[in-house]
């Protein structure tokens, strides 16, 4: 085996411990152990965290689907009950680069949430993903102390979970650090926020206000509670108008009662500053690693954290931490990757902006190119993607569908979905052990989003089963 396809063999089967159970988790979802749904020995993950050079289940001598009974396949499933929509689609072998299936393949239309495989791909290929986030305070001299943004956009209010990704760095851990770290004969204090380290305008001006009233999306700032949703025990709902000064304001309140413990006073709500460069460094919390928080981003699809992401690239690339530096980083990647460019367009991180537009082509080469990437960091990005039937965005996919089932456990893909268009984009390996890639995507398709992924995931489980010969 090539060590290109080895790494993308690494990335696709090296799934989290979570999903070490597949096999068994199938079967419970399919209702007791079918052998005609229980995914076949080369398809099922290790029974252990695969070190390099182990693998050698699949090889480039595994049979190659045939093109022609792949399209007749696919074609069948690429439909809506009585008809309407228009799918389109693209099937790659992911260690030839041969294209398999064709369907519409340079048909440019709004990706969604695939453009999130983009931003995941600039994000890998710019910042270190062991690198964390700093979110710091400041004691300036004057009586204020500021707290200063670093990018962490899923900070907790209260303290650091070592364990998680949302809320490893907590406000109250800090609040609390920083209490001890003042003299007990100090005060009183004011708290400052410095949201400066990114730029431009915090709401991209091609967002439909209707998509930020509806909580997909808010103003972007370098620091946030929880992606900027307003309840921070969940992962949906409205989002905060002004996440930086939410964040400050839950770090004042938890400073100010630590500080009080000490006998320090803290004063009213915070304002924002820029830090002086006079003042000093008196306490920090870190966020879980880029990479982890790409892997949150992709598997619960956020929205938020995908154009936080994005601004710090932007920036680390020597760009803007702007919107329009993020877009100009991912046009820069895909064309860095060899994605052919006619009818790329990128207007935010996230998916929602009404300039975006890809075709199944571009996506499918994108990931072609990720899972043949000499860099580890990028060749790992299948990885982070998904599971079938049983995280993210696909938990609830596939299982409970009969004719999609195959796909369970197997199919590791990033969804996209409007109001008028569902994408299902990423990898899966045969019955027979051949690594593919692909994209499929449906348009037109308003008020008919559930028979409309139905659709693609039947496609996809047919990929699954292949055969195909």
């Amino acid at each position: 085996m090539t060590a290109v396809l080895l790494a993308a063999v690494l990335a696709v089967l090296a799934l989290p411990l979570s999903a070490l159970v597949i096999p068994a988790a199938v079967e419970e979802l399919t209702g007791g152990g079918d052998a005609e749904v229980r995914p076949p020995a080369l398809q099922r993950p290790p029974a252990g965290v695969l070190e390099p050079g182990v693998v050698s289940a699949l090889s480039t001598s595994a049979p190659q689907p045939a093109p022609g009974v792949l399209a007749s396949l696919l074609d069948a499933e690429l439909q809506l009950p009585g008809g309407g929509g228009r799918f389109t689609g693209v099937v790659r072998d992911a260690a030839t680069g041969e294209v398999l299936y064709s369907r519409g393949a340079d048909e440019a239309q709004a990706p969604a949430s695939n453009l999130k495989l983009l931003t995941a791909a600039a994000v890998l290929n710019t910042l270190d993903p062991q690198d964390r986030l700093e979110t710091t305070v400041h004691a300036g001299g004057d009586g204020v102390l500021y707290l200063r943004g670093g990018g962490d956009v899923l900070l907790g209010s209260g303290s650091s979970e070592a364990g998680a990704v949302r809320g490893h760095a907590g406000l109250s851990t800090l609040a609390r650090e920083t209490a001890q770290a003042l003299d007990p004969a100090s005060g009183p204090y004011n708290v400052a926020v410095d949201d400066s380290l990114f730029e431009g305008p915090p709401l991209n001006p091609s967002w439909a206000q209707g998509d930020v009233d509806a909580g997909e999306l808010a103003p972007v700032y370098p620091l946030a509670v929880n992606s900027a949703w307003q309840d921070e025990g969940l992962q949906a709902g409205a989002r905060d108008a002004d996440p930086a000064l939410r964040a400050a304001e839950a770090f004042t309140a938890a400073l100010a009662a630590a500080a009080a413990e000490r006998g320090i006073e803290v004063l009213g709500g915070p304002v924002r500053a820029v830090v002086p460069d006079s003042a000093e460094a008196v306490a920090s919390v870190r966020s879980a690693t880029i990479g982890e928080q790409v892997e949150h981003m992709l598997v619960l699809s956020d929205n938020y954290l995908a154009e936080a992401l994005a601004r710090l690239a932007s920036a680390a690339a020597g760009g803007p931490a702007s919107s329009d530096g993020a877009t100009a980083l991912l046009a820069a990647t895909a064309d860095r990757l060899g994605v052919p460019g006619g009818g790329l367009r990128v207007g935010d991180a996230a998916g929602l902006s009404v300039d975006n537009s890809a075709t199944p082509a571009q996506l499918a080469a994108l990931l072609s190119a990720v899972a043949a990437s000499k860099r580890p960091a990028l060749a790992g990005m299948p990885g982070l993607l998904p599971v079938a039937g049983l995280s993210g965005t696909l938990k609830e996919r596939f299982a409970p569908n009969a004719a999609a089932v195959r796909g369970a456990g197997v199919v590791r893909a990033k969804t996209g979905t409007l109001s008028a268009v569902t994408a299902l984009s990423g990898y899966v390996v045969t019955a027979e052990g051949r690594l593919l890639s692909f994209s499929l995507m449906g348009s037109g398709i308003e008020g008919r989003t559930p028979e409309a992924r139905d659709a693609v995931d039947r496609a996809a489980a047919v990929l699954a089963a292949c055969g195909c010969r």
